[in-house]
């Protein structure tokens, strides 16, 4: 009796997750931009997918794999997550931080995460470097994601230097994070906590009711440049997400609003279950 409910259950939920990948797909299609995207069950493992392996200038998504590049480094022994980072004098410090000028490591990934800190993240990038950050990106099985530049350096983007990933690379690495395979689950769950800390809300989390879900996510916004990719948990089931924009707006008011109306369309999907 309770394995035919189950397979009832699955069988109606099977419909729906068609239903839904039709209901993504003419979202798609209506949006003046391009999208690459990631949808998965993470009970299932069913994944929609659309794009997913466009390259995208990443944003602020690096900043994801340039934590994680951290823990990797440590559990080789090339440095410790408590190693000193000194900021020089010129230098702007991260928001929150900047009663003082140097820093643990591990201090610095909360501003990078949740506060999406280009200072600290810059600081990060210096100190391990752009050669070991791209290293450490193919270690962990990302297959176009690099880092060519720091945060806010215009002068190379406008020189074509840009720094890629793909919706595909994204959904990877939360979902090795999500099944605690990153390195091990003591540091998946570290890596969660802090995406789960995010303060910049206005993308998937925007349209999803506070008391129902939360999200471990990070979002990415540039010029022309609009991402979110994350974890939405629910009563109902949990799905990874990842909406990745490129767009010819001045602002990226429509992008946004397409991430979060993406992210209601999905949750509606477990909540109508």
């Amino acid at each position: 009796m309770v394995i035919a409910k189950h397979k009832f259950f699955l069988n109606k939920k099977k419909e729906a997750w068609l239903k839904l990948e039709k209901s993504l797909e003419t979202k798609l299609n209506n949006f003046k931009g391009q999208v690459g995207l990631v949808v998965e069950d993470l009970d299932t493992g069913w994944v929609i997918a659309f794009n997913e392996n466009m390259l995208v200038p990443s944003a602020s998504l690096v900043k994801v794999p340039i934590m994680l590049s951290y823990f990797y480094a440590a559990e080789e022994g090339k440095i410790k997550l408590d190693d000193n980072i000194k900021f020089r004098s010129f230098e702007k410090l991260p928001d929150k931080l900047s009663a003082k000028s140097g820093f643990i490591v591990e201090e610095l990934f909360s501003p990078m995460i949740t506060l999406s800190d280009n200072s600290a993240t810059n600081a990060l990038i210096d100190f391990l470097g752009f050669d070991a950050l791209n290293e450490y990106f193919e270690k962990m099985g990302l297959k176009n994601t690099n880092l060519s530049r720091k945060m806010l350096d215009f002068k190379s983007r406008s020189k074509g230097i840009e720094n890629y990933t793909t919706a595909y690379d994204m959904a990877y690495i939360l979902d090795k994070l999500y099944r605690r395979q990153f390195l091990s689950q003591d540091v998946s769950e570290k890596c969660l906590v802090l995406l789960n800390q995010q303060k910049i809300n206005d993308r998937i989390p925007k349209k999803l009711p506070k008391e129902d879900v939360s999200v471990a996510h990070k979002t990415g916004l540039e010029r022309h440049i609009c991402h979110d990719a994350g974890i939405v948990y629910t009563q109902k089931g949990n799905f990874l997400i990842c909406v990745l924009v490129k767009h010819g707006n001045k602002f990226s008011k429509t992008a946004k609003k397409f991430i979060a109306d993406t992210a209601l369309s999905v949750y509606d999907c477990y909540k109508n279950l």
